[in-house]
């Protein structure tokens, strides 16, 4: 019987580490990579890592990814415990989520990894903290609640830049968060629900409907922007260039395709050597004043 996709995947990325190629501390191959390479579903992909990590051959790093080696010791994880005897702490279970996920993304969360890190069985797990998709919410709380509101300014419009701009600093900093978080219908959080409070206290003065339709354009924009930091952070790891690189790589198929349909809109752009810095950070400043004046003018329009 041929052995499973994921179990070829973990073999080849095993061989690799027991032969030296991959040492102790180096990135193995994310679970995008794999897919990629491996032609698999990105389940199949996060399987297989899950596998090695069973061995205790490779970890999540936050912030890096999978690495080689089994996983440092946390002060205070206990043996595993017999089942039906739980000491969970819920707030452990949420941090290993969070770095889990800021690790490797949410399609690599599993019940049955933090389990494994705690010492406890899966299904005690699942009595303590409920389902995947509850210790999500924890997890988002949690994570927003790293970034508290600071005291409203009295201009409006500075009060909603704030409460931007504390959002996409969560973004920034938990890449995962963006797809978390539901803009159709929002989770009843305890630290999500004042942001949306700090922009209809400073938009008081508007019509209901509007200001409430100004509160879900500004989450909405923020979290479109926020949805690239993932996809641009994987995108890298995967291929080594930043933005900026992979973007000179195309420049000359950009110049064929361009002359070929007559796109004078980019011919202008591209003429005299011009440099374009694409930095996210900027992109985000720049769209959240065009969203800032387009509520001013529209508000001007309505008084």
């Amino acid at each position: 019987m041929s052995e499973a996709p994921y179990q070829a995947i973990a073999g080849e990325i095993r061989a690799r580490i027991v032969s030296g190629e991959l040492k102790p501390g180096e990135r193995v191959p994310s679970t995008r990579a794999l897919v990629r390479d491996f032609g698999v579903a990105m389940a199949t992909a996060t399987k297989a890592l899950q596998t090695l990590q069973q061995e205790r051959l490779v970890h999540a790093s936050p912030g890096v990814g999978t690495v080689v080696g089994p996983p440092p010791r946390r002060s205070g994880v206990r043996a595993a415990q017999p089942e039906g005897i739980v000491d969970l702490n819920r707030a452990e279970v949420v941090r290993i989520g969070i770095e889990l996920a800021d690790a490797e993304g949410l399609a690599a969360l599993s019940m049955r990894r933090i389990a494994a890190e705690l010492g406890v069985s899966t299904m005690a797990l699942y009595r303590h903290v409920g389902g995947k998709d509850a210790l999500v919410l924890q997890m988002v709380d949690h994570a927003l609640g790293e970034f508290p509101l600071a005291a409203a300014p009295k201009r409006w419009r500075d009060a909603v830049a704030d409460v931007a701009r504390v959002q996409w600093a969560a973004y920034r900093r938990h890449l995962w968060l963006a797809s978390a978080i539901s803009l159709g219908r929002p989770q009843l959080l305890p630290n999500l629900l004042p942001h949306t409070d700090a922009v209809l206290r400073a938009l008081a003065r508007v019509d209901k409907t509007e200001a409430l339709y100004a509160a879900i354009s500004v989450f909405a924009y923020v979290r479109g922007v926020a949805l690239t930091l993932e996809a641009e952070e994987q995108a890298e790891q995967d291929t080594g260039l930043t933005a900026d690189e992979w973007a000179d790589r195309q420049a000359e198929q950009m110049a064929t395709l361009v002359a070929a349909g007559n796109l004078t809109g980019f011919r202008a752009l591209l003429a005299d050597d011009f440099d374009f810095d694409y930095n996210l950070d900027r992109l985000f400043e720049f769209g959240l004043e065009l969203v800032l004046d387009g509520m001013k003018a529209r508000f001007a329009r309505l008084r």
